[in-house]
C-alpha cells in the first residue's frame, strides 16, 4: 500500500479503461489526501473532455452521479502534472517526447497544463507520443504526437542529464518493454486490458541509492461482473 515508506506515482489513464473509473478515480484521490507528497500522479491523453466523452469515463460519471460531477472531474484533471522527475535521474510521463530536438526540462516546466490538452506542441506530445525502435521520427499512428526513435531518446536524455525515460500509454503482452537501445521502458499496468488482451500488468520500482529499474509483471484479478467499457459510446476502445 502507499505509504511514507512505500511513495507511488501513477502514470496516466485512470480513465476510461472499463467499467470501474469511478473507484479507480476515487481511491487514487483518497489516497492523494491522506498522502499528498507520497502519492503522485501524471495526466495521461485521456483525462481529457474530448477522449473521456467517447471512451466511457463522461457515460459513467453521469450514470452513477450526475454532470455536475463530471464536469469536477474534468477540471480536477487540468491540474495533474504532465511529468515528474525521479531523483534528477529518470523522467516519467504518460507518453514521450518530442517533434523538436531544443525542448528541456524547463521548457516543461513552462508549460500551461490547466487547459484541455491541444493537438499538437510539447504538452501534446508528452502525452501521445510513442517510442519507435526505428531512428529519427515519424508520423504517429494516433494521428496525434510523433513516433522518436532511440537516437530521439537518447539526445533528450543527455541534454537533460538523465539516465531513463519511463512512459506507459501502451499495451504490452508482459506488462513493459524496452525500446532498442534501453533508454525507454514502457510500464503498462492494466492486465488483461479492457477484459480482452490477455496481456500482463507490470509496475516498475526504483531504489533510491541507484536508481536502477526493478520491473515486475502480474495477472488479471476477479472483478465484479460488468461488461468492459459498459458506458462507452462506441466500439473502439485502444486509442
Amino acid at each position: 500500500m502507499p505509504s511514507e515508506e512505500n511513495p507511488y506515482l501513477f502514470n496516466g489513464d485512470f480513465v476510461d479503461r472499463g467499467s470501474f473509473c469511478a473507484e479507480v478515480m476515487c481511491c487514487m484521490l483518497s489516497w492523494k489526501i491522506c498522502l499528498p507528497q507520497h502519492f503522485h500522479m501524471n495526466r495521461g491523453n485521456h483525462e481529457a473532455k474530448t477522449l473521456t466523452s467517447m471512451y466511457g469515463f463522461s457515460g459513467e460519471i453521469t450514470h452513477k452521479y450526475d454532470k455536475r460531477v463530471y464536469d469536477l472531474f474534468c477540471q480536477m484533471f487540468q491540474h495533474i502534472p504532465l511529468c515528474h522527475i525521479l531523483n534528477k535521474q529518470v523522467m516519467v510521463n504518460h507518453g514521450g517526447l518530442f517533434s523538436r530536438d531544443d525542448i528541456s526540462l524547463e521548457d516543461i516546466k513552462k508549460i500551461n497544463r490547466v487547459r484541455e490538452p491541444p493537438d499538437n506542441g510539447p504538452m501534446c506530445e508528452l502525452m501521445w507520443s510513442d517510442p519507435d525502435d526505428k531512428d529519427g521520427r515519424h508520423p504517429s499512428k494516433r494521428g496525434c504526437g510523433i513516433a522518436f526513435g532511440p537516437d530521439v531518446a537518447a539526445k533528450f536524455l543527455e541534454k537533460n542529464g538523465l539516465k531513463l525515460l519511463v512512459r506507459a500509454h501502451e499495451v504490452k503482452q508482459e506488462g513493459f518493454e524496452y525500446q532498442a537501445g534501453g533508454k525507454v521502458v514502457t510500464v503498462f499496468s492494466a492486465p488483461n486490458y479492457c477484459d480482452q488482451m490477455g496481456n500482463k500488468g507490470a509496475y516498475c520500482r526504483f531504489q533510491g541509492a541507484t536508481m536502477e529499474p526493478k520491473i515486475t509483471s502480474f495477472e488479471k484479478s476477479p472483478h465484479p461482473n460488468l461488461r468492459p467499457m459498459q458506458y462507452a459510446s462506441f466500439g473502439s476502445m485502444f486509442s
